[in-house]
């Protein structure tokens, strides 16, 4: 059985590179979302420095009392902005929630762009002044570092490399902070309860800085779970389904999920910050006429990004 092929691909490398560079780089990026799914990424331009304080501040709001954390639960947001607690997501046809309980931020529109009345406002966490700022700098690092990678894809592609660059533009990305929480009483928890069930990522791509703990793995081509072992300095990019939806399976959307810890390492916490980069509510992901033939028949309906957005929320419970 073959190894998967996971590069660790030099982002500095495509956007500072020479012309062959860049080609190099997305062919090695399509390549590799062609085999595993997944790449890892360095040379971001995200400082260890600011990776820290990440972390250091999502450990610091779930670390919250829990009255103050449900100040900034929304249940009409369907979980996209501010809290929401454990129990609340399950991955799609699964039957007992994540162990999990997570917060998420949201697109600040700035330029007057009128998209700006389509999302909510973000919960603003007043007992952490530094957690909103340092949040929204990674989400403009992240947000960057994706439109870069869309290009590179978009060649890959062989479409215009600016071509995901207006629907990316303000759009729907959701940077979002997850606590997986310690198992206190591991015998008392139904048998298929983990803290992330088996799941495809529903945006373009997802860009993950690498988490606190082990217990990311991918289901690789060949059907076997690969245990991710990410730099806590990389990035991690995985394709989701509205890129595979847009490319007739092309790019196909990377299975994953987070298995609890060995017994011995239960009562520890595991913390996450993904951010899922997703195009404006009108793009149409109608499959590229390119990625359809003979041998590969269009397999999906016409839908536009925010319909399909809306019907995943509510498989997985988190809008009614």
């Amino acid at each position: 059985m073959s190894t998967p092929y996971i590069p660790c691909l030099d982002l500095g490398s495509y956007i500072n590179g020479s012309e062959e560079e860049r080609k190099k780089f997305s062919d090695e990026l399509g390549r590799a979302f062609n085999d595993s799914g997944f790449v890892t990424i360095t040379n971001h331009g995200l400082s260890q420095e600011l990776i820290d304080k990440l972390y250091e501040n999502i450990k610091a709001a779930f670390s919250l009392p829990v009255e103050t954390k449900r100040k900034y639960e929304k249940p009409e947001l369907a979980g996209q902005r501010g809290y929401t607690s454990a129990g609340k997501e399950t991955a799609k046809g699964a039957k007992t929630p994540d162990l999990k309980e997570f917060w998420q931020i949201g697109q600040e529109v700035t330029d007057g762009d009128p998209v700006k009345n389509e999302y909510p406002d973000n919960e603003i966490l007043e007992e952490l002044p530094e957690f909103n700022k340092v949040t929204g700098d990674i989400y403009k690092k992240l947000e960057e570092n994706g439109t870069h990678l869309l290009r590179a894809i978009a060649t890959y592609l062989e479409l215009p490399i600016n071509y995901f660059d207006k629907h990316v533009h303000n759009g729907n990305s959701i940077l979002r902070g997850i606590h997986y929480f310690p198992i206190e009483n591991p015998e008392i928890i139904p048998d298929d309860a983990v803290r992330a069930g088996a799941h495809e990522d529903i945006n373009l791509i997802t860009l993950l800085i690498g988490a606190s703990a082990d217990g990311l793995e991918v289901l690789t081509r060949s059907n076997e779970w690969l245990p991710i072992k990410a730099h806590h300095t990389d990035i991690v990019v995985n394709v989701g389904d509205m890129l595979q939806r847009l490319t007739n399976n092309k790019l196909k959307s990377t299975t994953h999920r987070v298995v609890n810890p060995p017994r011995e390492l239960m009562k520890t916490s595991r913390f996450s910050v993904p951010f899922f980069l997703h195009p404006r509510s009108d793009m149409d992901l109608t499959s590229l006429p390119s990625t359809i033939d003979a041998e590969h028949p269009k397999a999906y309906s016409d839908m536009t990004a925010g319909e399909y957005l809306d019907e995943r929320l509510r498989e997985i419970g988190l809008k009614k």
